[in-house]
């Protein structure tokens, strides 16, 4: 797209489409409720996106350049689209081949049922500093977690909070994730040193949360805690329960660790648990099939592509031991292709670079400049649906502006780590919000004002701003 393309948009062009995407997805969600993911948001999304087209039009940027634009940033998630439907069939062949039971029984024995919530917290931290990766974390850990949280009788949404408090934070400090590589990239800073200065927001952040968790945890056990303990030998009546399944995972986590693609990562856990289901899980295989080599493996492939469930006349149980399979992914893919769409033509129209442009403008204070650089980022993932782009469009944006007032590029990569990255899940229709609705099974608004560390992050760095603490100049 021409420069003049860009300039010509105004600011009101820009946010219309914003506004009225937010309005009807307020109204179709407070019609629909959770079912709203199964195809009304997408429509919505579709509508925003043919409104921002008109503006488009209307400010005489060619339809090529949009659908051109459209077609680049759906080519931008076809890997993700890879790993959202292998999470899927993930979380189907551990749950058959009883990788997910055996986490679930050995958590319950080992994890001290009054500080479940912080462990999972820092588990997932540990995870992620690991591999690098918070959709990672969810798929392989996260999904174990919050079967325990379940058998437990905690709140999902605050189970799910806990878990995505832990695994950003752990995204956020690790050297091997690619958003924090892409921020520090970005705003031209050693990467190194853009993960040391990201500890004076996020190391307080990160404690705020634990005091949460242990606290809410301590004073708010769920009353029959203690009594659903005794479902747990329950589960070695469906499944063979062993340490050995853990291998797959320890697989896995250690492919990603060493970089390896995740979707071959990903494929090579889901082959693995088929091997397991085979090799551990005759009593489930015999219950399910005629005991022929057709049925079995018309059972396996079941119960990673579709819908797998195991009746046990306990609905606790019921619950825990049921899995969507790849198919149960489908509406979420739905979702992030609409999603894409709208940010495709948002982008093309020059309408998230107008909105950050404006707020530049009227940046007239270093305090300014940060509150602006935040909510650039928050614009941008509302907007663009996707966390890189909450990172690149201010990072370069913004960029001039930091150094004209003689702060460090730290300061930059850091704000837009603490607002883009963090925030991206607590979108329902952005990428990462979608993605892990979908892993843990449960919905975004639910678990929103349980991931605290995602949305205190933007909160503690414009503290940290106003009282100019630490605040690095050239």
């Amino acid at each position: 797209m021409s420069i003049e393309n860009k300039k010509l948009i105004s600011l009101f062009d820009s946010i219309i489409p914003i506004i009225a995407l937010v309005t009807l997805l307020y109204l179709n969600v407070s019609i629909y409720g959770d079912s709203s993911l199964n195809g009304s948001n997408q429509l919505i999304l579709i509508i925003g996106s043919s409104i921002a087209f008109f503006f488009g039009i209307k400010n005489k940027v060619k339809a090529e350049t949009i659908f051109n634009t459209i077609s680049n940033n759906l080519k931008s998630i076809s890997t993700p689209i890879i790993i959202l439907l292998l999470v899927g069939g993930l979380s189907g062949s551990w749950m058959i081949s009883g990788i997910i039971p055996s986490m679930i029984y050995y958590g319950l024995k080992l994890i001290n049922v009054s500080f479940f919530l912080p462990t999972c917290v820092i588990i997932s931290a540990i995870v992620a500093i690991s591999t690098g990766s918070s959709w990672s974390t969810t798929a392989t850990i996260g999904i174990g977690l919050i079967g325990i949280g379940k058998v437990l009788g905690f709140d999902l949404g605050l189970v799910a909070g806990a878990i995505i408090s832990g695994a950003y934070f752990g995204d956020k400090m690790s050297p091997l994730s690619d958003t924090t590589n892409l921020a520090a990239a970005v705003t031209e800073s050693n990467l190194f040193e853009h993960i040391k200065y990201m500890t004076i927001t996020t190391f307080p952040t990160i404690i705020i949360t634990l005091i949460f968790f242990t606290s809410y945890n301590i004073f708010n056990m769920p009353s029959d805690s203690i009594e659903k303990l005794n479902y747990v030998e329950s589960i070695k009546d469906y499944f063979f329960i062993s340490p050995i399944l853990f291998f797959v995972p320890i697989i896995v986590i250690v492919l990603i660790i060493r970089k390896i693609n995740p979707v071959i990562s990903l494929f090579i856990g889901i082959i693995t648990a088929a091997f397991l289901i085979l090799v551990f899980q005759n009593n489930l295989i015999s219950s399910f099939t005629s005991d022929n080599v057709l049925s079995t493996y018309e059972f396996i492939i079941n119960s990673i592509v579709s819908e797998t469930k195991i009746e046990t006349g306990n609905s606790s149980l019921d619950d825990l031991f049921y899995t969507g399979g790849m198919k149960g992914m489908l509406n979420t893919i739905w979702l992030v292709i609409c999603a894409m769409i709208f940010g495709g033509v948002m982008e093309a129209i020059g309408a998230l670079k107008r909105i950050s442009y404006f707020l530049l403008k009227k940046t007239k204070s270093m305090f300014g400049l940060f509150s602006s650089t935040v909510i650039s980022c928050l614009t941008v993932n509302v907007s663009a649906s996707d966390q890189y782009l909450a990172i690149v469009v201010p990072g370069k944006m913004f960029s001039k502006a930091y150094s004209d007032r003689n702060l460090s590029s730290l300061n930059l990569s850091r704000t837009i780590e603490d607002s883009g990255t963090v925030t991206s899940v607590l979108i329902p229709w952005n990428t990462c919000g979608a993605y892990q609705a979908s892993v843990l099974n449960v919905n975004v608004l639910d678990y929103f004002i349980f991931a605290i560390f995602n949305w205190l992050s933007p909160i503690t760095t414009l503290i940290i701003a106003l009282i100019k603490y630490k605040i690095k100049k050239i």
